[in-house]
C-alpha cells in the first residue's frame, strides 16, 4: 500500500504500517584480520506486531 508521491507520512504512520505488514530484515557480518575471518554473524531480523504473528501464522497452518 504505498502512499502518492505527493504525500508526506509521519513516523507513526510508517511504524503503524510496518507493524501491521510486518518486515524482514536479513544480513551478514564478517569480521577478519589479514584475510582470515574470526567472526561470521548471520542475522536475521522480523519486526512485526503479535497480532499480525498470529492472524500470519493461522493462515499459513490452514493453508497446509
Amino acid at each position: 500500500m504505498a502512499l502518492p508521491a505527493n504525500q508526506n507520512s509521519s513516523l507513526c504512520e510508517l511504524l503503524d504500517r510496518v507493524l501491521n505488514t510486518g518486515v524482514v530484515a536479513m544480513g551478514e557480518v564478517v569480521i577478519s584480520v589479514a584475510g582470515v575471518d574470526l567472526i561470521y554473524l548471520n542475522l536475521n531480523l522480523l519486526l512485526t506486531s503479535v497480532e499480525t504473528a498470529i492472524v500470519q501464522s493461522r493462515l499459513i497452518q490452514e493453508s497446509k
